[in-house]
Parts: C-alpha cells; sequence; structure tokens
C-alpha cells in the first residue's frame, strides 16, 4: 500500500523569502495586470523603498567614519518590505497605506513643496497688510505709442524728481501740450474722439510709475471734456492750439492766480512778532511767507521737518536766503516749542468734501498737537484740489515714499551707501508719503474763493459756480 504525499507545510515569514537550500517553492510573481490596485500600491512603495535605501548605500563611502562606533551609528537600518495586500475589502476607518519612511530621504510631495513654495530671503517678513499702497517703482518698457515727453515725465515721478500737487500737475499738462501739438488725426476719424483714445496709453504710463494725485485727476478730467466738446469743422492744427490755449488757460487760473489770492488773503493774518510755525514745504505757504515779509511785516518762522523726504531743508534754505528769522527742528521735539507759537500754517496735497485735509505724513501729528494748546491751524489749499470722495483714514489708500536717505543734503563723512536703510531679510522699511488730517483740529481753510472753515469745505463746487 502506497502511502498519501506529505505536503511541506513553511512556516510564516511575514513577506521575506526564505532562504536557499531549504526546497521552498513560491508561486510565480503576478503581472501587473493582474494585480489589484492595492497590490500595485504595494510594489511601489517597496520599489521606492529600495531606491531610497541603494542611494545611501552608495553615498556611505564618500564620507567614511572615523572610528567603528560612527560606522556603526550611520549605517541606515534595513528596510523591511510590507507583507503584499490581501484581496480582502477596506474598512471604513482604515485609510490609504502611507509608504515607510526613511532617514534622509524625502518624499515627493515634501520635495515638491519645498522647491516650489520656498519664498524668498527677502520677502520672509513681508508687511502684506500694507501691499495696496502705491509703492514706487521703476519704470517699465512702454505698452502702446508713448510719447517720448510722456517717457520723460514718468521717469521724473518714479525717482521723485518732480514732486508735490501743483508741480506734478503743471508738468502733466506741459506734457500733454506737446502731445497734442505733435498729434496728427488717422483718416476717416475726427479729433474729439480719436485724441482721447490716442492719449488713454500716455496717461496710463504716467500712472504705472507713480499713483495719480487729485490734482492730476482733476486736471485730466477737464482736458477730456475740452477735447470733446471741441468744434470737428475747425482745422486740425487750429483745434490743436486752441486747446494748448485753454491749457494755459487753467494753468493761470486754477493754479498761478489761485496762489496769488491765496497769498493776500493768508498773508493778511500775519501779524508783526508773530512765531509761525509750518511742516514741510508748500509751494502756496512758502509764496505766502515770501509774501508777507515782503510787504514789511517781521515774524520768525519754524520749519519742521521729518524723514524720508526732509523738504523743510529746502524750504529753510529760500526763507532764510530771504532774510526771514528761521528755528529747525524735527518733528520729534514738536512739544517743546508749540507753545511759543502764533499759528500754524501748512499746505494740502488734497482736501475731501467731509473736511479732511489730506497732506505729507506727519502734518496731521502738528495739527493734532497745536489743537491740543489752543494754536490756530490754517491750510492753504486750491480749489481744483477738491475731491468730492470721503476720506476717513490714510490706510485706505496711501503712497509709499523710496526707501534709504536719497533726499539728504548733508555733507557726510560716512559713504552714503553705508548710511542707507534698505530692506534686509529681516528689516522692512515703511514710509507712508501721505496722512489724513482730521476736520475737527483745523481751524480755517484759505481758498481763492475765501475763507471757508471745514465744515463747509462741500460747498466750494457751489462757490465754483458747477451746481
Amino acid at each position: 500500500m502506497v502511502p498519501a504525499p506529505v505536503l511541506p507545510v513553511h512556516p510564516a515569514t511575514n513577506g521575506v523569502s526564505p532562504p536557499a537550500g531549504e526546497g521552498s517553492s513560491q508561486p510565480p510573481p503576478k503581472s501587473q495586470k493582474n494585480m489589484t490596485k492595492a497590490e500595485r500600491r504595494e510594489l511601489q512603495e517597496r520599489q521606492r523603498a529600495a531606491k531610497a535605501a541603494a542611494k545611501q548605500q552608495t553615498a556611505t563611502p564618500n564620507n567614511q567614519p572615523n572610528n567603528k562606533n560612527q560606522s556603526k551609528q550611520n549605517v541606515p537600518p534595513p528596510v523591511v518590505a510590507p507583507p503584499p495586500a490581501l484581496n480582502r475589502p477596506r474598512k471604513s476607518g482604515e485609510g490609504t497605506p502611507k509608504p515607510p519612511v526613511t532617514p534622509g530621504a524625502k518624499g515627493p510631495r515634501e520635495s515638491r513643496s519645498m522647491s516650489i513654495s520656498e519664498p524668498p530671503v527677502l520677502n520672509a517678513r513681508s508687511l502684506r497688510i500694507f501691499s495696496h499702497f502705491g509703492l514706487p517703482k521703476p519704470v517699465s518698457a512702454a505698452k502702446g505709442d508713448i510719447h517720448p515727453a510722456i517717457l520723460r515725465l514718468a521717469l521724473q515721478f518714479s525717482t521723485f524728481k518732480i514732486s508735490g500737487a501743483n508741480a506734478r500737475c503743471i508738468a502733466t499738462l506741459t506734457a500733454f501740450k506737446t502731445v497734442i501739438q505733435d498729434y496728427s488725426t488717422p483718416p476717416n476719424n475726427t479729433l474729439s474722439r480719436h485724441l482721447m483714445t490716442y492719449l488713454s496709453p500716455q496717461i496710463s504710463h504716467l500712472v504705472a510709475a507713480r499713483p495719480m494725485s487729485v490734482t492730476m485727476g482733476n486736471a485730466i478730467r477737464q482736458l477730456k471734456l475740452e477735447i470733446s466738446g471741441s468744434d470737428i469743422d475747425l482745422p486740425e492744427q487750429d483745434a490743436k492750439n486752441a486747446l494748448c490755449h485753454k491749457i494755459d488757460n487753467y494753468i493761470r487760473d486754477r493754479i498761478i492766480y489761485a496762489d496769488q489770492v491765496i497769498e493776500e488773503t493768508a498773508g493778511k493774518k500775519i501779524k508783526d512778532g508773530d512765531v509761525i510755525l509750518t511742516y514741510a514745504r508748500s509751494s502756496v505757504v512758502q509764496k505766502v511767507l515770501l509774501g508777507a515779509f515782503a510787504e514789511g511785516r517781521q515774524f520768525s518762522v519754524v520749519v519742521v521737518d521729518s524723514r524720508p523726504m526732509m523738504e523743510g531743508k529746502k524750504l529753510l534754505s529760500i526763507l532764510t536766503s530771504a532774510g526771514i528769522q528761521c528755528t529747525y527742528l524735527l518733528l520729534p521735539a514738536l512739544g517743546s516749542i508749540i507753545t511759543e507759537v502764533s499759528m500754524v500754517l501748512v499746505g494740502a496735497h488734497s482736501i475731501h468734501s467731509n473736511g479732511g485735509v489730506y497732506s505729507r505724513a506727519g502734518t496731521a501729528l502738528v495739527a493734532m498737537m497745536a489743537k491740543q494748546h489752543s494754536v490756530p491751524v490754517v491750510v492753504c489749499c486750491e480749489t481744483y484740489k477738491y475731491s468730492d470722495s470721503v476720506q476717513l483714514d490714510s490706510f485706505t489708500k496711501n503712497e509709499l515714499a523710496p526707501v534709504g536717505d536719497k533726499f539728504c543734503s548733508f555733507p557726510l563723512v560716512t559713504p552714503r551707501d553705508k548710511l542707507t536703510l534698505e530692506n534686509r531679510a529681516r528689516l522692512e522699511i515703511l514710509n507712508p508719503l501721505y496722512d489724513l488730517t482730521p476736520p475737527s483740529t483745523i481751524t480755517a481753510v484759505v481758498t481763492e474763493v475765501g475763507v471757508i472753515p471745514p465744515n463747509s469745505i462741500s460747498s466750494i463746487p457751489l462757490a465754483l459756480g458747477r451746481l
């Protein structure tokens, strides 16, 4: 009687094949087409772990340890492949198996995030809360047919060679006169329609160099109104001459003559022996002080200045060269001299319908300090700086001054490059250019249409006959 064959029984090996010579036989490996999704995933994880281990083994001969103890510490642990997944349904709480973590190896997701989303060092501490401020930036390449006069003016705006509301508006209108004279109407078009299309990229290029001021916006709006109302029956050269003449009238009436009226009205407020305090530099305030001194009034001026523009130095040199007695101090020292001041005289970048005055950063601090010590605050402002909008703070809309002491004019022993503060890895410099002075701290606003209290600023359009 032949005995029945006995099948060999092998112990569990936890996924590790038994050593050779034991007579064990394994079924042939499945092809990837016959594998389930879980088995294919496990196979890919084993291959990835084997590649990581091979990389570590090839890297160890280059860094040979000095002693045996270090060699034992540097040897990576053996990688044990997980057992093949059984073809069984997964439980509801069971997730996808994760690849084995080997020392010194990064997973694909980690390496991808490190290579793509690694921020530069300079932006590690970026003040994103002020990212909506108008940042000074170099002029980019011109988009469209940009006139050379506009290219030159945009470069001067971006480098702050031309600053101040009046100076920027006059320079813009003067450049537009050149653009209009060099313009020629294409065939089958009219000047009143095509010229406005031609001016649009010119304006966009200026705005790209530096945010548009209220004065520039009002002047450009008036220019477009004059272009749209030009007579289409006029010859082209006559129409262009008429537009340039209207631009000259706007500069004369709204800026030059307005400053003369403000100079005469505000100059009458200055008496002999007064101490006038002014902040930074305003072209209108400068004319008021020089005009009052030319009429024989004896007074002194306190010029308060602040970084980064340091515009008070230019005003100080002009007043002292004219013979006016002046005192120069920085903004933190304002409290030590405010009790000796008779009146505060400041300018404005724009004035809003709610009575708020938008001016150089630091003006609000000067006005509040003067209000605390019962010193009258008088603002000199032309009516073409009026804006129908209501502004309550200087955070929603502002502009940043250039970084660094580019406007410093003191003689320096140390090179300027070593004294200039610039953005670094752990240093972000923020220089807001304007602030908003609340109407409660302003005594009166002197315009070419009269002296207006701050709570009646909204009546300026009525005084100009617009309503």
